[in-house]
């Protein structure tokens, strides 16, 4: 249904150097820059981008498919050796289903970034 998803920051290259840095351990990467704004993805689909923008912090939830745990173990700590701030350390999370393992920070923004497996061990 979603073709992307699209972050406003007053923080573009702040923001930029974040999610280049956390979206790797998932496999994701920027794969356009137009200065005032940047694509990422895998491929040649770039679903998120981040763009230049005046904007208040933004409450956005952002959900992102990770291949095993282990890759949300790694985004975790990449997050947050890169400015991004606890919001949910990894772990299951039986009250959605029994296999969905999930971490959450905050970016720059503000923004709600998880990385989630729902694949079993």
């Amino acid at each position: 249904m979603l073709d992307h998803v699209g972050l406003r920051t007053r923080k573009l290259k702040e923001m930029m150097t974040f999610y280049e840095a956390v979206l790797a351990p998932l496999g994701y990467s920027k794969l356009r820059d137009f200065g005032v704004a940047a694509g990422f993805g895998h491929g040649q689909e770039a679903p998120l981008w981040i763009g230049e923008g005046e904007t208040d912090t933004s409450s956005v939830h952002l959900a992102i498919t990770a291949a095993d745990r282990a890759a949300v173990d790694a985004f975790y700590k990449v997050a947050l050796e890169n400015g991004g701030r606890d919001n949910g350390p990894p772990g299951l999370r039986p009250q959605y289903h029994p296999n969905y393992y999930g971490a959450f920070v905050l970016d720059p923004d503000g923004n709600n970034l998880e990385a989630v497996c729902h694949k079993p061990e």
